[in-house]
């Protein structure tokens, strides 16, 4: 699985943009993403915060994960501008029928692909193996530019599950 992501980051935004990470229940179809890009283009191009343009980006990185970014050092995102996105999200939830807001679903990269855990199934994976303390963990706590470079997909224990998880911390 090529984890190289950071290519398509585009390099005039702001290191400090901020950014929302929204991970699907499922990997998308290809047809499914031919469908979901001219829905986030059509949002880029249109979102607004109090009827100025917000200079944003948006993709789905890896079938699975949908990325949004606003580089507030051009334009500030307001809560209405911040609602205008999540409903973009929503939509894409009802047409694919998927859910985008599980913040208890957890993505590890696993025999080179995404594997989706319950957060509750975590320490049986751990315990059997499934998991480890290098295996690679979509850290979708990212919230700035910087730190979707850097810190996005990262060795589960350098993650914050590394703290709640004290087998983590010696692996």
């Amino acid at each position: 699985m090529n984890l190289d992501y950071q290519q398509y980051i585009p390099a005039d935004f702001h290191d400090s943009s901020r950014v929302w990470i929204y991970q699907s229940s499922r990997l998308f179809t290809i047809s499914e993403a031919l469908e979901i890009e001219p829905l986030l283009q059509e949002f880029t191009a249109s979102w607004n915060t109090h009827g100025t343009p917000v200079k944003g980006y948006a993709n789905l990185f890896f079938g699975q994960f949908i990325v949004l970014m606003a580089d507030e050092t051009v334009t500030d995102v307001s809560g209405c501008s911040t609602d205008s996105s999540v409903r973009v999200i929503k939509k894409i939830e009802s047409l694919f029928k998927v859910d985008m807001f599980n913040r208890q679903s957890l993505a590890f990269v696993v025999k080179d692909k995404v594997e989706v855990l319950p957060m509750p199934q975590l320490t049986y994976a751990l315990e059997n193996g499934f998991i480890k303390g290098d295996t690679l963990y979509f850290n979708n706590l990212a919230a700035t530019k910087k730190d979707l470079l850097n810190n996005w997909i990262i060795p589960v224990k350098q993650s914050w599950l590394a703290a709640r998880i004290p087998a983590l911390q010696h692996s």
